[in-house]
């Protein structure tokens, strides 16, 4: 007879892995089920090359919950922190972006004076703001529907704290979240190029650029987020939570993919694999992406048509490319020849990525590519050989569906291209290269399960973060009963978090208390 579970989560990502370790530590009989041969999702680190193995998909780990460490005793699991936000440094601007800010502002006094104390001033307004808006992507949303009194105070309780910060910086906060990124930057600074540095990762995987309104709500997120972070990034993550939720008691199965959940009588009862095996359960909790798991792994009619319509209409376009390098020896980058750089940024001006966010608009790839640059084998040296380097890119705005069709012949045309680009950065790096991997939208949409190859499952416009997925799913909880989501696709969003994990773990940990 098969082992009945209180809650299967489908996916074994950084969320999925989160939520599992923390439903198991309540003493949950909890079961993670994987497609894939491997756990970690997105932060899996994976061979590319004889060898060499890559980081995953986020190289930006500052925004993990620093509140999951202690909540699952990550430390003992052999999870350590950064003691500071890395550096970053601009290819072309030769910009490092100290994690410290007064070392910062020095950096910059080199470019621009007047933007050095102007950078100090930016990051006093946005400690300012940061409790805040921690807090209210810390917690669960409001109820939406159909508020009760609970949640009216609790609305009214974050209006009381935000009214704290005095009346200038509200209407600053007020103000702010709707403009787009080139305007709230250009208010603080003149060095285009320290706009660029700044902009870049509020951009990253949205169908947006610099000029398209509402994009600064994405880089308060990430600042209101932002911590030091684990050393090792995702793959150091990932083995701690696997590692914790193990300890607790939580199972996982890899090599299962699910091929439909089972709903009878109006309710979920489990899933049923891809090789016909039924695993029974009270509650399913998936990490996968919203689209996937109410529009393909549920049967049709299931949910109402307004809901459908909804998820239907739910924006997840790709727009990052990875390009995977092994390198003989890591890159040395000529405005910094003597340093060790793990993080860098292309990108001279707002313009230059406004240009690169134009081609993707008619399914193009860009004359001059975007890069993030993340050389993760500085932080964890066990993913390449000794004296050798990965180097994982990041490029940004690239099409899902080019004009001409991903074939491997325009795969390795933009790899060219990226190296290329590299070269003019990092003088002899393409002599390095050994091996390289290419991924488009397309190849993350079948490796990953992810929709329309966006990492993010669901792109970070405005709206879709106000309210993640839909009003109806706002709170983890769907309107079929038994079924939760757990991953990236809710609030508050995409990225290296842990937050949709544990929030939905509180959520499912409440809704039981309540029955």
């Amino acid at each position: 007879m098969s082992r009945r579970y209180d809650t299967l989560v489908i996916g074994a990502g950084h969320n999925g892995l989160a939520a599992a370790a923390l439903l198991a530590k309540r003493g949950r009989p909890v079961l993670v089920v994987e497609r894939r041969p491997v756990v970690g999702g997105c932060a899996a680190p994976e061979e590319f090359h004889p060898g060499f193995r890559s980081a995953g998909l986020h190289a930006d780990a500052t925004t993990v919950w620093p509140g999951i460490v202690p909540a699952l005793a990550l430390e003992r699991h052999g999870l350590k922190l950064r003691e500071r936000r890395p550096d970053v440094l601009g290819l072309d601007s030769g910009i490092l972006l100290r994690g410290d800010p007064l070392e910062a502002a020095r950096e910059i006094r080199s470019v621009s004076p007047a933007d050095a104390d102007r950078y100090l001033e930016y990051r006093r307004f946005l400690h300012r703001i940061r409790a805040p808006l921690r807090r209210l992507l810390q917690a669960a949303p409001p109820e939406l529907i159909d508020p009760g009194a609970g949640e009216l105070w609790q609305l009214a309780r974050r209006a009381l704290a935000l009214r704290r910060l005095g009346a200038q910086t509200l209407t600053e906060l007020a103000r702010v979240p709707s403009l787009a990124l080139r305007d709230w930057l250009g208010e603080w600074f003149e060095s285009e190029a320290l706009q660029a540095l700044l902009a870049l990762p509020a951009l990253a995987g949205t169908f947006a650029g610099p000029r398209s309104p509402g994009t600064t709500s994405n880089l308060l997120r990430l600042e209101a987020l932002a911590a030091p972070g684990p050393a090792g990034g995702g793959p150091a993550l990932v083995a701690a939570l696997e590692a914790a939720g193990r300890a607790h008691g939580a199972q996982v199965r890899t090599g299962c993919g699910v091929r439909r959940v089972v709903v009878e009588s109006g309710r979920v009862r489990g899933v049923e694999l891809d090789d016909g095996e039924r695993i029974e359960a009270d509650r399913v909790a998936a990490s996968c992406d919203p689209k996937r798991l109410l529009l393909e792994l549920l049967a049709p009619g299931t949910l109402s048509s307004r809901l459908t319509d909804r998820i239907r209409r739910y924006r997840a376009r790709g727009t990052t490319a990875h390009v995977r390098l092994a390198l003989a020896r890591p890159p040395r980058f000529a405005a910094r020849p003597d340093e060790p750089i793990e993080f860098a940024r292309s990108g001279a001006r707002l313009d230059d990525l406004e240009r690169a966010f134009d081609a993707i608009k008619y399914r193009a790839t860009a004359a001059e590519p975007i890069l993030d640059v993340h050389v993760p084998s500085a932080s964890l040296p066990a993913l390449a050989p000794p004296g050798a380097a990965v180097v994982s890119v990041q490029v940004h705005f690239v099409p899902y569906d080019l004009a001409a069709g991903w074939s491997d012949g325009e795969r390795g045309r933009l790899a060219d291209h990226v190296v290329a680009r590299l070269e003019r950065h990092a003088p002899g790096l393409a002599g390095t290269v050994l091996g390289r991997e290419v991924l488009v939208p397309v190849d993350l949409e079948e490796r990953y399960g992810l929709t329309g190859g966006c990492a993010l499952h669901g792109e970070h416009a405005l709206d879709q973060l106000l309210v993640r997925p839909t009003a109806e799913c706002a709170r983890y909880a769907t309107p079929l009963p038994g079924l939760w989501l757990c991953g990236s696709g809710s609030h508050p969003g995409g990225g290296l978090t842990c937050l949709p994990g544990a929030l939905a773990a509180g959520a499912i940990l409440s809704a039981r208390r309540g029955t």
